[in-house]
């Protein structure tokens, strides 16, 4: 074997080496980083129970009243979505109610229509993966909780009727009391369960408009009559982007909200 044969495969070998080296560091580095903590295997169990929770008290009469308040303003959420998309494409808002029966109503002349029609289920279903993000973590919660007192002034100063003045005024003076709450942990577990509510009301809300057929009005038949196509392949891929919200927010926040780091931990010990 020659000298120059014999150092290429020397070299090609430690670069085989090396790029294996590197391979297993970075699946190492990515199962570390998917790993839960102990904290943030709290918060999932959290998300989980409270999507439990909220899809069985939803399709249960008379028990479900325990639900309204987060419901309202859940649908107040939705009616702020559209009217901030009629804001940024030219729209001047008008009013934005909120009704007993869980529905809601945004009123708008002008705006481009493809943006604001959608906006209502994808916007809160951003929102509310927002808030699931900011779970895992309590300074995070206190950013967008601020950020979700603000939506609902702006909601508070389009209303037009007192049921839609009343949500937006008691879900900001229980942001403001939370805050106060030892260690933010009231607020933090307030701002998840919104989150969740508001990712997963797309789900059961676009079932009940396209699937059960329960409302004959909704968005998603609008944009469809608009579009000429099918109003439940519109429910279905607005629930699919809220779904890919969803997860993309817990992949997130289990990635870069980790509290109880073990090489912090083992430092400190």
């Amino acid at each position: 074997m020659s000298p120059v044969s014999g150092f290429l495969e020397r070299a090609i070998a430690k670069r085989t080496a090396t790029a294996l080296v590197g391979r297993a560091t970075s699946r190492e580095d990515v199962v570390h980083a998917l790993t839960p903590t102990k904290e943030q295997k709290m918060i999932l169990v959290a998300i989980c129970v409270y999507a439990v929770g909220i899809l069985v008290l939803w399709n249960i009469p008379y028990v479900n009243v325990v639900l309204l308040p987060f419901k309202l303003v859940t649908v107040a959420l939705h009616e702020f979505c559209h009217a901030a998309a009629g804001l940024c494409t030219g729209a001047k808002i008008k009013s934005i109610t909120v009704d007993p029966d869980e529905g809601g109503a945004t009123h708008m002349t002008g705006g481009v229509w493809c943006c604001v029609m959608p906006a209502g289920y994808l916007g809160s279903a951003f929102l509310g993966a927002l808030m699931v993000f900011a779970g895992f973590d309590v300074l995070a919660s206190k950013i967008v909780s601020v950020m979700l007192g603000v939506c609902l002034l702006a909601t508070l100063f389009w209303a037009r009727n007192w049921l839609t003045r009343i949500i937006a005024v008691l879900f900001v003076g229980l942001i403001v009391g939370l805050w106060f709450t030892p260690h933010g942990a009231g607020l933090r577990y307030v701002v998840l369960f919104i989150g969740t509510m508001s990712s997963l009301y797309c789900l059961w809300d676009i079932v009940d408009d396209t699937l059960k057929r329960k409302v004959n009005d909704s968005d998603a038949t609008k944009f469809a009559q608009r579009t000429h196509c099918s109003s439940r392949f519109c429910g279905f891929l607005w629930l699919l982007v809220s779904l890919v919200f969803l997860a993309a927010a817990i992949l997130l926040g289990l990635v870069f909200l980790k509290d109880d780091d073990p090489s912090i931990q083992a430092n400190v010990s």
